[in-house]
């Protein structure tokens, strides 16, 4: 176990990260997808509330950084006005499942079953982007997700109470990331292969 002091770099990290990806917003490279940016925000924001209720200390703050990143990216592109992917209704649906497993998730009063409906909500909503990053690629940035991946690293390590609470939403938050890193890069990886 590290110490919990480094969960300290989980707001640097994520901020450096954040900084590429809305820079990529506003010169019209990144175009997130509203649904999913707006449930990453949501759902972490969430977890972190129940994280902290089940006795988490700082390994809850990539978890945290999680929520607050994907709340600048919304401003971001905001502010830009034109720098969204197009809604479907797919994507409104995906909203929706996401929206009734957050409900569900704060009904229940098992915090380990709340958690799970939290990552599913979470995941539910992550659908429409890894679907775009996947066709397009070139209107997402790796940088942005990258951070993810490191931080809930560090988060594990300085966990002191090995609960499903606790840690579940960290591994979930890694594999979410290297999943949308590795969708973003593959026709980059893939194309010069024999």
């Amino acid at each position: 176990m590290l110490p919990e002091q480094l969960g300290y770099i989980a707001i640097a990290t994520s901020l450096i990260g954040a900084s590429f990806y809305i820079r990529d917003i506003f010169v019209g490279k990144t175009k997130p997808n509203f649904v999913s940016w707006f449930f990453w925000m949501l759902a972490p924001f969430i977890g972190t509330f129940l994280q902290l209720k089940a006795g988490a200390g700082l390994s809850v703050l990539p978890v945290f950084m999680a929520g607050f990143v994907p709340f600048l990216v919304l401003v971001a592109a905001f502010i830009k006005g034109n720098a969204y992917w197009k809604i479907t209704p797919f994507d409104i649906g995906c909203g929706v499942f996401s929206l009734l497993a957050l409900i569900l998730w704060i009904l229940t009063k098992n915090t380990g079953l709340s958690i799970l409906f939290a990552i599913l909500a979470d995941g539910v909503a992550a659908i429409p982007t890894l679907i775009k990053s996947w066709k397009f690629p070139e209107t997402e940035t790796a940088a942005g997700y990258m951070p993810g991946v490191f931080n809930n690293a560090v988060g594990l390590l300085i966990i002191s109470n090995w609960t499903f609470s606790i840690y579940s939403f960290g591994i979930y938050l890694i594999a979410l990331n290297l999943m949308l890193i590795f969708f973003i890069y593959r026709k980059k990886l893939f194309q010069n292969s024999p």
